[in-house]
């Protein structure tokens, strides 16, 4: 069995610094500056875990160093290193590798970044072989990533363990990330990839909110208002997204619509705050996170929250989150669980079980929460 395996090593180095993804060397180059540090490789290597069993019927073809090379070595596979490459791994560079593994005829690729990465891949295969993302940068609109990295891995098992298995159409987004840093969304369908039908272990595209969602944000925002009226000299982590943009605007104070804001006493304190600031600026200090649900996927932390880490939800506290999300958001979901991907399974296994989730002004519904292992 022929599988493919790309890792794009800078993906998601910039969500925990608030950079709100990588793409282009100036971005890497100041996600670095602020101490960002590799999420890529480390999820990569989760992915391969659920491999190993199998690790001599598993032949992987991969690209020098930590694009695959460094990853499958550490898990115990003999990669067959198909190119030689200088200095920082590019776009270029992941197209090129696709391309070679397209040649090759391997049977599934399996890749590690973001929506960016995804259309690399896209480009240099256009559909003619399946694919399966780990998702490990700060975008993940496309639709064709598993839900978690070690999840990754095991599609990919069960794909070569079962000859007959059915392939889908996936879409593959991506969005400017220069109007994303501006607080704009400008999402767009690049084309379609084919992945290994698995609906638990797949996301699907992440689908944005509707008119009617109005009436249900403006009630939540009086509710968490009163909360911070209540709570005086305590910290408010307010996370990314348009539900909740209306707490802000009640308050008269500018959002960072797709970052993260810190408010006391009702007053701004913070604003598009990184990982190291959120933690520099709550000490010790009582201090409550407010989130919301992506809406058609269903994670509350860990898809486009990256500052909100581990780290700091250890310190903030899980009994001091609350989670807002209208009725028509979680409808969206299904019968799908709330999902909690940190990168630490030792958080992520905090929030298995239930939680409530605020969805108007006295209205609380009781939502199954996954944490991703």
């Amino acid at each position: 069995m022929k599988l493919g395996f790309i890792v794009n090593p800078i993906a998601g180095m910039g969500g925990k610094v608030g950079l709100k993804g990588t793409d282009g060397p100036e971005v890497l180059e100041k996600a670095l500056s602020l101490g960002a540090k590799p999420e890529s490789p480390g999820k990569a290597i989760k992915a391969l875990k659920p491999l190993i069993p199998f690790k001599d019927k598993i032949q992987i073809y991969t690209y020098p160093g930590n694009m695959g090379e460094e990853e499958a070595i550490a898990v115990g596979f003999e990669p067959v290193v198909l190119e030689k490459i200088e200095g920082v791994s590019s776009p270029e560079d992941t197209e090129e590798a696709a391309k070679k593994m397209l040649e090759i005829g391997v049977d599934l690729i399996l890749f590690a970044g973001g929506d960016g990465t995804a259309r690399n891949i896209y480009n240099a295969i256009n559909g003619k072989v399946p694919v399966i993302g780990i998702p490990t940068g700060v975008k993940i609109h496309s639709a064709v990533y598993a839900n978690h990295p070690k999840a990754a891995g095991e599609v990919v098992l069960k794909f070569f363990q079962n000859e007959e298995m059915e392939t889908i159409e996936a879409e593959v987004m991506d969005i400017d990330e220069d109007a994303f840093r501006a607080g704009e969304v400008m999402a767009r369908l690049y084309g379609y990839m084919q992945i290994p039908l698995e609906e638990e272990l797949t996301q699907v595209t992440k689908s944005g909110g509707v008119g009617s969602e109005e009436e249900a944000l403006d009630a939540i925002s009086d509710k968490i208002i009163e909360m911070m009226e209540e709570d005086e000299d305590v910290y408010y982590i307010i996370g990314s997204g348009t539900s909740t943009r209306p707490i802000m605007e009640k308050l008269g104070l500018q959002n960072t619509l797709l970052g993260i804001d810190i408010v006391k006493n009702k007053q701004l304190i913070a604003s598009d705050v990184s990982e190291k600031q959120i933690l520099d600026t709550i000490k010790d200090n009582k201090t409550k996170i407010i989130v919301t649900v992506i809406g058609g996927q269903g994670y509350i932390f860990g898809r486009g929250n990256q500052q909100i880490s581990a780290e700091v939800i250890k310190r903030v506290g899980k009994e001091n989150i609350r989670v807002i999300a209208s009725k028509g958001k979680l409808l969206s979901l299904g019968h799908r669980p709330l999902l909690v991907d940190t990168g630490d399974e030792e958080v992520n296994s905090m929030f298995s079980g239930y939680m409530r989730v605020l969805s108007s002004y006295n209205v609380e519904t009781i939502q199954k929460v996954q944490g991703l292992q």
